[in-house]
């Protein structure tokens, strides 16, 4: 596997006759699964260069376009509000807002569920919720 700044690891199980045999390695992903493969297959010692590549920012629309064209159809993300109301429970007005509350219940049905389902609170982290969410921000 050759993906920048990720690594593989060989599984040397003790003795394992039947992989001598059978000729196969198990080999750990970056993911925790774990691939067997054949003993024969040859390894790179080292990882690939571009460590930080994931960290960069995209700056243009069209790396985003280019990023997500070849992994599925989740990129652009139209807004709700800014749709029709035939096309979204959150479209239509003469501005953009919701016009009814955004929380919805468990249980409604699918078409209605849309905005923050079944949502113990709302809106900004005040008091003691704010300060424990700043403390793990900085860490």
């Amino acid at each position: 596997m050759r993906i920048s700044f990720t690594w593989s690891m060989l599984l040397q199980e003790k003795n394992s006759f039947r992989n001598q045999i059978l000729r196969r390695q198990r080999i750990k992903l970056p993911s925790g699964a774990k691939k067997i493969v054949p003993s024969g297959c040859r390894a790179m010692i080292g990882q690939v260069a571009g460590g930080g590549r994931t960290e960069k920012p995209m700056l243009k629309a069209g790396n985003a376009y280019h990023k997500y064209r070849v992994k599925r159809n989740c990129w652009p993300k139209v807004r709700g509000v800014a749709m029709n109301p035939v096309e979204h429970p959150h479209g239509g007005g003469n501005h953009q807002h919701i016009g009814h509350a955004s929380t919805v219940r468990r249980d409604a049905p699918p078409g209605q569920k849309v905005g923050l389902i079944a949502a113990r609170r709302t809106g900004r982290l005040r008091g003691q919720a704010a300060a424990t969410a700043s403390k793990a921000d900085k860490a």
